[in-house]
């Protein structure tokens, strides 16, 4: 019998309930109704911390290789998302980043995953040159989601691509596959009149949530649907 694919979504901003939560809500639908078995992990429910460079998972022959090895309340999610046939993370954009949770994620997870060994070309043995070796022994699809408070163009207009797609890129590199997916312009607080602003307008966010978000929504679920079609091709 063949076995479900296992799917992980991570939530990397501190609300469980608005924006980024609702989009991997949506991508994890359409992944379970593509016939994944579905995890969502709240990272601000979690106490750990971001690598911290103990080298354990790079030791030869040694039973953490390949694994972190810090022991805290992220080690058994990271079990997890071992076994997980597609991964994916959302975030807010807090000055220009993901937030610090989800990258302290990606360390803990990407870090003894990836290599610091390449295959190399014939004649060749030093520098980046050649196919990086990683300790993944299938290819898992991953996807980032970032939801942001700036318009698309602008979010364009100040390079915010060519910053997060770094992190898509790290992913693609270590698990074998990734894509990114932005939502722009969102709607922030539940009631605007209680903080001080004037950069943008609350009539304006409202009338762009009713226009946009259920196709951010559906861009998400579609998302969910490709990935998890994507592992169980590499389960065939």
């Amino acid at each position: 019998m063949e076995k479900k694919v296992k799917a992980m979504f991570v939530n990397g901003s501190p609300r469980k309930n608005w924006n980024t939560a609702k989009m991997l809500e949506s991508a994890m639908k359409g992944a379970a109704e593509a016939g994944a078995e579905c995890e969502l992990v709240n990272l601000y429910s979690i106490d750990f911390h971001g690598c911290k460079s103990c080298f354990a998972c790079k030791i030869k022959n040694s039973k953490t290789n390949g694994i972190c090895a810090l022991k805290d309340d992220l080690r058994p999610v990271l079990e997890r998302a071992r076994q997980a046939d597609v991964v994916v993370l959302g975030s807010p954009v807090y000055y220009s980043f993901p937030t610090g949770d989800i990258r302290s994620f990606m360390e803990r997870w990407l870090f003894p995953v990836g290599t610091y060994l390449y295959e190399k070309p014939e004649g060749e043995s030093n520098g980046h040159s050649g196919r990086h070796i990683t300790l993944r022994d299938k290819v898992i699809p991953t996807a980032m989601i970032f939801t942001m408070n700036c318009p698309e163009d602008y979010m364009r207009e100040i390079g915010y691509p060519a910053i997060l797609e770094e992190n898509a890129k790290v992913m693609a590199d270590v698990m074998g596959y990734s894509e990114t997916l932005y939502v722009c312009n969102t709607y922030q607080f539940n009631d605007y009149s209680r903080y001080d602003f004037n950069l943008f307008s609350e009539e304006d966010k409202r009338r762009y949530r009713d226009e946009h978000f259920a196709t951010d929504l559906q861009h998400a679920y579609e998302l969910g649907q490709r990935l998890v079609a994507m592992a169980q091709k590499e389960k065939e």
